[in-house]
């Protein structure tokens, strides 16, 4: 059985500044001593495993981008099961959806994939124009009636009705944009960071049109994102190691220096049902795990990944466990309990 580990120490130093850790608030359930992280080492060697997904408590899909699979973990026996993917897929995401079935990017041979574990079968859904040869990140709209995608390279961002299987394509206004993390807002609307420039994109969902809106520092560099339940957006800046919040009311952006400094290039991204950030510090090793109180304005829980990380490329929280699950170059899947009361 592979190894897992476990991590609960704080840093209290970070490249030697004191970090004050918060202290618990109304909006924050996680002791402010410990954060429980634990990994588990995937059989497939040097497989790149990433932005795992956990449909329950003890199910977890995940991807191998650089050796072509899906696998899944089972978290209560620690036993992994493979899904080969036709050579060349280099899968980058997926997410799965109430009725189990795991829908995956196909990074490397412009299409999204569908798996559907009780039948073993894989259907392949090819985007409508070639250029749109590198289906990036995946997420559900509400309903589960819709998939919306960004396409890097392709400067695209998409839609897939699950039902029709039909796909629209919506061209970034900005040239070499690489629209990266997407995330849905509570109107209903899609926001996208764009890695390539200093922008955020935001979409009708009706309409499919949308806006550009600049970052007040043009060498930031967007990377992921997450919108919580006040309609703010909010973005880690991987160039030069910055958290963002913009507030769409007001046209404001805040933003804050990471703790690990300008080179900590803050990658991996969730919020948690009790208003937290959750961020990977992945430009130091061993990354670093930490949160941020949008209402204190205080980073918190600072821990480093046992496995050293590498790089975290993306994070999912899954709710009724109150934990983030995530993917290490260091071949191991890891999940951060940070809603213990859960």
């Amino acid at each position: 059985m592979p190894a897992a580990r476990k991590k609960g120490k704080i840093m209290r130093t970070l490249l030697g500044l004191f970090v004050s850790v918060v202290a618990v608030s109304a909006t924050s359930s996680v002791a402010a001593d410990s954060l429980d992280i634990r990994e588990w080492e995937v059989p497939y060697e040097q497989s790149r495993p990433r932005d795992p997904f956990a449909s329950s408590d003890s199910s977890v899909w995940f991807v191998g981008q650089r050796t072509g699979y899906l696998a899944h973990l089972d978290v209560e026996t620690g036993e992994f099961m493979q899904v080969e993917l036709k050579d060349g897929s280099g899968p980058h995401n997926l997410i799965v959806g109430s009725d189990g079935v795991v829908w995956y990017a196909g990074n490397l041979n412009g299409l999204i994939g569908r798996y559907d574990p009780a039948t073993g079968e894989i259907e392949e859904i090819i985007m409508p124009d070639a250029a749109a040869r590198d289906p990036h990140t995946l997420i559900f709209d509400e309903g589960e009636e819709n998939i919306w995608f960004t396409v890097q390279g392709g400067n695209m961002m998409g839609r897939l009705n699950i039902e029709s299987r039909k796909v629209d394509l919506i061209k970034s206004r900005t040239a070499r944009s690489r629209p990266y993390g997407i995330k849905m807002a509570p109107d209903g609307s899609v926001w996208v960071v764009y890695f390539g420039s200093n922008k955020l994109a935001h979409i009708n969902p009706e309409t499919l049109e949308h806006d550009e809106i600049e970052l007040p520092r043009s060498d930031a560099r967007p990377r992921r994102l997450e919108v919580l339940a006040d309609g703010r957006v909010w973005y880690v800046d991987y160039a030069k190691g910055m958290l963002g919040v913009y507030d769409p009311t007001n046209e404001n952006f805040t933003e804050w220096e990471m703790p690990q400094g300008a080179g900590s290039r803050p990658y991996g991204m969730a919020s948690d049902s009790s208003g937290n950030l959750w961020m990977a510090a992945s430009g130091v090793q061993p990354n670093v795990f930490i949160g941020f109180n949008p209402d204190t304005e205080e980073f918190f829980g600072a821990t480093e990944i046992d496995s050293g990380g590498g790089t975290i490329r993306h994070m999912h929280y899954h709710e009724p466990s109150g934990a983030v699950w995530f993917g290490t170059d260091t071949n191991y899947v890891g999940r951060a309990i940070v809603e213990p009361d859960k």
